[in-house]
C-alpha cells in the first residue's frame, strides 16, 4: 500500500477561518498530552514526599511480595484452566447439536450476566452448605484458595469461550470442508485446521481478558484470601495510612499486568507478523514469478 497516499503536507488543509489546520490539531494534541502527564507526574512526586511513610513502607513491603506471588499463583492456575475450559465451551457455542449448544450458551449467559462477586459467594458460602452433616466437616483445609480459583475459572471460562467461538467463526467455512473432504474427522479438522487458525483470531481478546483476572483477583478479599488488597486493607485500618498501602498496591498490580501485558503484544506481534510473512512469502513468489520481466 505504500505510496497510495499523497504526501501529508501535499493533503493538509485550513478550515474556512484559515485558522485550525492538521498540524496545529496535532500540536494542539501533543501539548495536552505533556501538560496531562506533567500534572500527573507532580502530583505523584508529590504524594511521594509528603504522604508516604518510608518506615512503615520498608517494613511491610514483605507481606506485598508475599500477596503479589500468591495473586500470580492464582491468574496462573486460574488462567490454564479457563483456557481449557474456554476452548470447550467455545467448541460447544458453534457445535450444529442443539442440545450442545444450549448448554454452553446457558453457561455463558449465566457466569456473563451474574456478577463475579456474587458467583464467588455462591462458590465459598453455598458449597460448604451442601456437604451433609452427617459425614463430618467440609474436608477443604484451604477452601477460600480453592473457592477462589474455581470462581474465577468459571467466570473466565464464559469469556475465554466468546473468543474462541469468535475466533472459530473468523475462519472460513471452507477449511472446514477442505479438511472434511480429505477424509479428517471433525474432531482432526478442528484439532489440526481449525483451532490453530482460530487461536490467532481469538489471541487478543484472550489476553485482554486474562489483564480482567488480574484485576478481579481484587475481590477475592471477600473469601479471607490474603491477596493484595486484603493486605491494602489490613495495613489501613491498623496504621491509619493510607497513601503508603496505596504505593505499594499500585507498584504490585503493575509488576503482574505490564510484563504480562507486554508478553500478550509479543504474541500478538507474533501472529500478525506470521500472517504478513505468509504475505511477503507470496510477494517473493509473485517476484519470483515476475524475475523474468527485470
Amino acid at each position: 500500500m505504500a505510496g497510495t497516499y499523497q504526501d501529508e503536507t501535499t493533503v493538509e488543509q485550513p478550515t474556512e477561518d484559515g485558522f485550525l489546520t492538521d498540524r496545529r490539531v496535532k500540536l494542539a494534541g501533543l501539548a495536552v498530552a505533556l501538560t496531562f502527564t506533567a500534572a500527573i507526574l507532580a502530583f505523584i512526586g508529590y504524594i511521594l514526599l509528603e504522604f508516604v511513610d518510608y518506615e512503615l513502607l520498608a517494613a511491610v513491603w514483605p507481606r506485598f511480595v508475599d500477596a503479589t506471588l500468591l495473586v500470580i499463583q492464582i491468574v496462573v492456575i486460574s488462567s490454564v484452566l479457563a483456557l481449557i475450559g474456554g476452548v470447550f465451551v467455545g467448541l460447544g457455542r458453534v457445535s450444529r447439536t442443539s442440545l450442545t449448544q444450549s448448554i454452553a450458551t446457558a453457561y455463558v449467559e449465566f457466569f456473563r450476566g451474574t456478577p463475579l462477586l456474587f458467583q464467588l459467594f455462591i462458590i465459598y458460602l453455598g458449597i460448604p452448605q451442601l456437604w451433609p452433616a452427617s459425614w463430618g466437616p467440609f474436608p477443604a483445609t484451604n477452601w477460600s484458595f480453592a473457592a477462589a480459583v474455581i470462581g474465577l475459572t468459571l467466570n473466565h471460562a464464559a469469556y475465554t469461550g466468546e473468543a474462541v467461538k469468535g475466533g472459530i467463526n473468523a475462519v472460513p467455512d471452507g477449511q472446514m470442508e477442505a479438511a472434511r473432504s480429505l477424509g479428517m474427522s471433525y474432531v482432526d479438522s478442528m484439532r489440526e485446521v481449525i483451532l490453530p487458525q482460530a487461536s490467532r483470531n481469538a489471541l487478543a481478546a484472550i489476553g485482554n481478558d486474562l489483564v480482567i483476572l488480574v484485576k478481579d483477583t481484587s475481590l477475592l478479599t471477600v473469601l479471607a484470601v490474603p491477596e493484595i488488597i486484603s493486605v491494602f486493607r489490613n495495613i489501613n485500618s491498623n496504621q491509619f495510612d493510607a497513601w503508603t498501602p496505596i504505593v505499594l498496591v499500585s507498584i504490585s498490580y503493575l509488576v503482574i499486568t505490564l510484563p504480562l501485558m507486554r508478553t500478550v503484544r509479543y504474541f500478538e506481534a507474533r501472529a500478525e507478523w506470521g500472517s504478513g510473512d505468509e504475505d511477503d512469502e507470496d510477494d517473493e513468489s509473485n517476484d519470483w514469478l515476475n524475475w523474468g520481466d527485470h
